[in-house]
């Protein structure tokens, strides 16, 4: 029996996101996205970062995001830079 092994590195479980959703949160949902920063953008849409622990983790965030009724626009893993700023990973 032959194995086949995937050459790609596979990606931690843990890593930084930036979920994007269009419209602005209201403060008293922040509480429901687990410590991460909630930001609301100049264009109109809330950008909610941060942390996030594993898959299982991530699918939650988005449950929440579908929970609120938030149109999702954009998600994506972003890696954090030596100022603590986000930028997008490079893949």
């Amino acid at each position: 029996m032959t194995e086949r092994h995937d050459p790609r590195p596979h990606p931690p479980e843990t890593g930084w996101f930036e979920i994007r959703v269009k419209g602005h949160l209201d403060e008293r949902w922040k509480a429901w996205f687990d410590g991460m920063t909630v930001g609301h953008e100049t264009d109109g849409t809330t950008c909610i970062t941060g942390e996030v622990a594993d898959q299982t983790a991530l699918h939650g965030l988005l449950q929440r995001v579908r929970d609120l009724g938030l149109p999702l626009i954009s998600l994506r893993r972003v890696d954090i830079d030596l100022s603590g700023e986000a930028t997008p990973e490079a893949r």
